[in-house]
């Protein structure tokens, strides 16, 4: 894992609207068939990306990667626990953000001007989701079937 201060630099070494920006909130636990279709679909695009994987008890997450895939693309991958979010999402190399579309990352994608992939969980997630998708027109929302992702 990287240190979080080290994101911005990190960023800086990337040419615009080049990384994709992953963080689930700080409550959203994903099941394991979750993120390993997400890690092997970051891995199989070939785009740099940075993920925050939590702090503290949810720390775990990151530890459910699947086998070898920090090694595969530690080239082109970031995997914080912490970012300054605001500052990554407002950072001319961020393409887009998939997000959980939890409130405060909802808005500060909105403000920032960064397109969205929401993948909400529940409560006001969901609505969040169909606002920046209906009616601001900035993203779609990415759903499971079973245990792929699509």
């Amino acid at each position: 894992m990287w240190r979080a201060f080290e994101c911005l630099e990190w960023l800086d070494s990337h040419p615009a609207s080049s990384v994709v920006y992953l963080s689930f909130g700080s409550v959203v636990v994903l099941e394991s068939d979750q993120m390993g279709e997400i890690a092997w679909g970051i891995q199989n695009s070939g785009r740099s990306f940075m993920w925050v994987g939590k702090s503290g008890d949810n720390e775990i997450e990151m530890r459910r990667l699947p086998k070898g895939f920090l090694e595969k693309t530690t080239w082109r991958g970031m995997v914080v626990k912490w970012c300054p979010q605001e500052r990554v999402l407002s950072h001319p190399s961020v393409a887009c953000f998939l997000t959980h579309c939890g409130w405060n990352s909802s808005r500060e994608s909105l403000c920032c001007g960064v397109p969205v992939i929401s993948f909400p969980q529940w409560g006001d997630q969901v609505t969040n989701a169909k606002f920046l998708e209906e009616v601001r027109g900035v993203g779609f929302r990415w759903a499971m079937e079973g245990n792929r992702l699509c």
